[in-house]
């Protein structure tokens, strides 16, 4: 399916595409009879749930997997920055790159579900990174997960991207690859296939060899002849096809369905190309296949097609290591894992075993040793680097005119954390190891390669080093408060000094109309709302207790099905029960965090409930750490380390500071009602655009105000009062503190 950019965010298009007319490409000034030398290009690569903690380049993990090579490579080739931040999730630490705010101004305080409304999405009016760059003459890409805004609650719908400035696409619009499908594509009515195929021989109902069919009807019989080969269920997915074990092709079986979404081997691609989107089925054999290899591939292909003497940044966003656990291709995985069972025997689910949480971070380092693999074959094929004799790459940053940057998108998701880091505290915190990324910078800008930066460093600060790098000041070229902190100093300049004197970070809950939130997940003695949905849950591992919730073990509600609405809902119930369950641990609703070069201060906040009051009431907790980033164990926010309360005057003068600096950038986005555009005013603008989104649209949208204190997902008459009632108003320029 295909289909046209709506009418209003093409129209944006123009506007933004006129403003920036300058193809000079960006920062030299020079002459006719001198020529502007061209900006560089930028490949830009992001790893998802890929904490500093599974980095042994920078001195953590000791000996553990997973083995990454060619990152390595390029880190070696380059700087490696030590002291990152970014957000605790993955919505919100994306934005934070390509746009350079935090989340109190863009609203994106979780990963992005399908009830959150367009206030927490990227907004259509916002300068993205594409869009800025493209002042400068560049041509923009994405590539796999995207997660920033849409399908649901967006006009703009699949065609997001687009909207937002790139100028091709080609991945998945909300981001997270579908549960693992344990029918594999029908064969298998009860659903016990838990890794979503058919394993081989060696495993209880297993098979060597069977008939892989394709959509189109065509077979071929796939056999698994040695065990450095993949089973032949594993075999015929990576290849698009569904098996049927032990037998020979003949017609295909009816009851096999292709259109089934299968985590990372069958998902529902989305191709935008000059500003047509296209919504691959996923019986379409480009929607088939192992996401990493499709990623890679479809980068491959737009960069070696790109112009001389035009500028490109590509991202590759990786879907992997996020959940589902999924095994990838064995030839995707060449250094063996030592002691470990062949990949098709792996388990996909936590069954309460030492063994079955072993085997999931088997899987998990070994998706992560495969996007490294298809990482270097990227870097190859397009020219960025070569093989040495023995394989390994052979990458020198001089050789071309174009910057790698390579960064997590948030801490590790906690079952998957290596030590000595926190597995209590991680993803989904403002603790050190659900903030803490990789950022590796490689490139010909670079003088003394192969060395470490420790000053602090935010994933917000990408966004001005991109427009730094094709000659752009982003803090004359945005209306509005940007919260980055330009880092190109520190590849030019080895003696460079901090350039940040805080850092800061954020996690909270998003906008759902009429304040709702996503359903509780229980995971194991902790309740959450992070997975945006029941199917994230479970692939996660946790306990659904939310609506439409079906486990045995979830104190039933009245009427049944209904689910809890919180996790202080959840409680609340656990408490009451005959008998009464223990209380579960809450990971926080709101988590925020500031730190300056020594000491670390977290506030988290939650609702619960409180027995002795019989009622549920927000929780404040506040906590001050000393931190650091020593290798190989560095000092850590663990709870027994926390140094509050304290008598002690100089740690008290210490905390003062951070939660004046804390409050002070909290209150730096004073809300501005009816400025649905960002451009700080509320005008004519604002009615105009107000009137053709409610005619075309009248859903979610950046123009659905609060009324009286919740949104209710609808761009209506009460949004227009609103800016009827401050017409003419000019907001606040909110101040950053950095």
């Amino acid at each position: 399916m295909k289909k046209n950019i709506p009418a209003l965010c093409a129209a944006s298009l123009a506007m933004l595409a006129l403003a920036g007319c300058d193809n000079s490409g960006g920062g030299d000034g020079g002459t006719p009879d001198q020529p502007v030398a061209q900006a560089p290009n930028i490949l830009f690569v992001i790893m998802d749930d890929v904490g500093i903690d599974q980095m042994k380049v920078f001195g953590y993990g000791g000996d553990m997997w997973p083995i990454l090579p060619n990152i390595n490579a390029v880190a070696q080739a380059g700087v490696r920055f030590r002291n990152t931040w970014s957000m605790p999730e993955c919505s919100p630490g994306r934005a934070a790159m390509f746009l350079g705010r935090y989340p109190l101004r863009t609203g994106i305080n979780q990963a992005i579900g399908p009830r959150d409304l367009a206030t927490s999405q990227v907004s259509p009016y916002d300068i993205t990174t594409p869009k800025l760059l493209k002042r400068a003459g560049y041509e923009s890409a994405m590539f796999g997960k995207f997660h920033l805004g849409g399908p649901e609650n967006n006009q703009a719908e699949n065609a997001t991207p687009s909207v937002l400035g790139w100028d091709y696409f080609y991945g998945w619009i909300g981001g997270l690859p579908g549960s693992n499908d344990r029918t594999v594509g029908g064969y298998d009515k009860a659903g016990t296939r838990m890794c979503g195929f058919i394993p081989g021989e060696r495993v209880a109902g297993g098979a060597k060899s069977g008939a892989c069919y394709q959509a189109d009807g065509s077979c071929a019989v796939m056999t698994q002849t040695s065990a450095d080969q993949d089973a032949a269920g594993l075999q015929c997915i990576a290849a698009g096809g569904l098996l049927v074990p032990n037998a020979s092709c003949g017609a295909m079986p009816s009851y096999l369905d292709f259109n089934i979404e299968n985590a990372y081997y069958v998902s529902p691609l989305v191709i935008i190309d000059q500003g047509v989107t296209e919504a691959v089925p996923l019986s379409d054999p480009r929607a088939r296949g192992y996401r990493t290899t499709i990623e890679t591939d479809a980068a491959i292909r737009w960069i070696n097609a790109r112009p001389a003497g035009k500028p490109w940044m590509a991202t590759v966003s990786y879907s992997a290591a996020h959940t589902p656990w999924q095994q990838p291709p064995k030839k995707l995985v060449p250094l063996a894992p030592g002691g470990a069972s062949p990949l098709d025997a792996l388990s996909c689910t936590a069954d309460g075993s030492d063994r079955g949480a072993l085997d999931q971070r088997i899987i998990q380092d070994r998706m992560t040793e495969a996007l490294d693999t298809e990482f270097g074959r990227l870097l190859v094929e397009t020219g960025l680097a070569t093989r040495k004799k023995d394989g390994s790459l052979d990458y020198k940053p001089e050789a071309s005119n174009t910057v790698i940057v390579i960064v997590g998108d948030n801490g590790s998701l906690a079952s998957a954390v290596k030590l000595p880091f926190d597995l209590t505290r991680a993803k989904g915190t403002a603790y050190q190891t659900g903030v803490w990324d990789p950022l590796i910078i490689a490139g010909p800008q670079v003088a003394q390669p192969d060395r470490e930066v420790d000053h602090m460093v935010n994933t917000v600060d990408l966004y001005q080093f991109f427009g730094e790098l094709a000659g752009l000041d982003a803090q004359r070229e945005v209306p509005h408060t940007i919260d980055s902190v330009g880092i190109l100093p520190y590849l030019t300049d080895p003696a460079q000094s901090s350039l940040r004197t805080i850092n800061f970070t954020m996690g909270g809950l998003n906008e759902q109309a009429n304040g709702g939130r996503n359903g509780p997940c229980v995971m194991s003695t902790a309740c959450t709302v992070i997975p945006t949905s029941k199917s994230v849950c479970e692939d996660n591992m946790g306990i659904y207790w939310g609506e439409g919730y079906d486990d045995p073990s979830v104190i039933p509600t009245n009427p049944p099905g209904a689910g809890y609405a919180t996790c202080a809902d959840v409680n609340e119930a656990r408490y009451k029960a005959d008998p009464p369950q223990s209380a579960l641990v809450l990971v926080p609703e709101s988590s925020v965090a500031i730190r300056n070069e020594r000491y670390k201060l977290v506030v988290n906040t939650s609702v619960d409930y409180d027995p002795a009051t019989d009622s549920q009431k927000e929780f404040s907790s506040e906590e001050l750490y000393e931190v650091n980033q020593a290798a190989p164990v560095p000092l850590l926010d663990t709870a027994e380390r926390n140094l509050l309360p304290t008598s002690d005057p100089g740690l008290e003068a210490i905390r003062q500071d951070l939660r004046d600096k804390l409050d002070a950038m909290l209150a730096s986005n004073p809300p501005c009602p009816g400025d649905g555009n960002l451009d700080g005013v509320v005008d004519a603008q604002d009615l105009d655009n107000w009137r053709q989104i409610a005619r075309d649209w009248g859903q979610s949208s950046v123009y659905d105000f609060p009324t009286p204190q919740y949104r209710d997902g609808i761009t209506d008459s009460q949004d227009e009062a609103v800016i009827l009632a401050h017409l003419n108003k000019a907001c606040q320029r909110t101040y950053t503190l950095r």
